[in-house]
């Protein structure tokens, strides 16, 4: 297969992990006979720096080009510190969401079992949990009108959802269940929320079509403390924007690093790749940011073109890496692995995986190189 690929690694340590997650890529191309392409383009703050804007419309070109687009990480100090800045690089991704149709966010959280102890939650609550947050992503608060008073002492946002924003978010929930364990929660405040109740009415018509898949409700408070003390219990959780913003942050607690948390941003036409860390500026430069959710990014595009065992490889070799404990120092500050470090590990994981006669190299392993002989 050939894929054109939009690189958009932004700031901070956007560069640094979308790297990571190319050179994976590249390893995959070299081992299953795949070509990838990428083409960089501008986003963000590092836009806003050059042209003036966050989403420059050379960039949308590009991605409007492409089969997808893996994204870095967007924030800069001197903007998120600037409550008065009117271009701000968010802006930019909200833009892109929009203009690309991304209305689905798809955020897997797995806790895995080389790292539960890394988690402040206890083992015994965690230990089993896989879920996925599918988070409506173009409608609701972000996007409604905004408005402030001319004192500046009264402002609003205005949280709107039509019907088919969210039959069409549903659906995409409810087939992902269907191969999982078939089970659907709706996160949303229908005690309080007109539009929370809207999808509640359109939610349980839709599970009709799904006589396979339980559906239940929590409200977001409730689900916020659920998350906490009973993750397990949950197989995919389904809520519109704001709420999917915070709990799937909320998640990351619970895989112990939120550098371990991939997204993918889904539409009709085309889809965007993105750990769900952000910038991270204070790291920048240094060499210590983890790779592994860009990484697994990488993976979900792998997924969503049909490429299923070379998604898996990446699975695989990051697995194999997590048990090995060549991780970053956010997960393991004694061994001190840097992100090239852990990018070279797993990708060369992937090219020289046969594992032939299943024995693990030691010596490599100290080195950064292949895990197996």
């Amino acid at each position: 297969m050939k894929l054109k690929i939009a690189l958009l690694t932004g700031d901070g340590i956007g560069p640094e992990v979308t790297n990571q997650a190319v050179k994976v890529l590249k390893a995959i191309g070299k081992r299953y006979g795949h070509t990838f392409d990428f083409e960089e383009a501008l986003v963000g703050a590092i836009a806003i720096d050059k042209t003036g804007n966050p989403l420059p419309d050379e960039t949308i070109a590009i991605c409007e080009s492409s089969d997808a687009v893996l994204f870095g990480a967007i924030g800069d100090p001197k903007y998120d510190n600037n409550p008065d800045a009117k271009v701000r690089p968010e802006q930019g991704l909200l833009k892109l969401r929009k203009v690309l149709g991304l209305y689905a966010n798809i955020r897997p959280i797995k806790a895995y079992e080389t790292l539960i102890d890394k988690s402040p939650l206890k083992r015994y609550i965690i230990e089993g949990t896989d879920m996925v947050i599918y988070r409506e992503l173009t409608g609701g608060i972000y996007f409604g009108e905004k408005k402030l008073s001319d004192d500046g002492t009264v402002a609003s946002d205005l949280c709107e959802y039509s019907q088919m924003e969210i039959e069409r978010i549903a659906h995409l929930a409810f087939k992902s269940a269907l191969t999982r364990r078939k089970k659907v929660t709706l996160v949303d405040k229908a005690n309080v929320l007109e539009t929370s109740r809207l999808w509640r009415r359109v939610v349980t018509n839709i599970a009709k079509e799904y006589p396979e898949v339980a559906l239940d409700f929590l409200f977001v408070d409730n689900a916020a403390m659920q998350m906490i003390l009973n993750p397990k219990q949950f197989d995919v959780i389904l809520t519109e924007n704001l709420f999917g913003d915070i709990i799937s942050d909320e998640g990351s607690v619970i895989g112990g690093s939120i550098g371990l948390l991939a997204s993918a941003s889904v539409g009709d036409k085309s889809a965007m790749f993105e750990p769900i860390h952000g910038s991270y500026p204070q790291a920048t430069g240094k060499d210590i940011a983890n790779p592994i959710a860009a990484i697994l990014s990488a993976s979900m595009l792998l997924e969503h073109f049909g490429l299923f065992a070379e998604s898996e490889s990446i699975k695989k070799a990051v697995e194999k890496a997590l048990e090995f404990n060549i991780v970053t120092p956010d997960l393991n500050a004694i061994r001190n692995y840097g992100t090239n470090y852990v990018g070279d590990a797993i990708a060369s994981t992937i090219i020289n995986s046969e594992e032939s006669n299943g024995y693990i190299n030691h010596e490599n392993i100290n080195l950064g190189k292949s895990i197996f002989f």
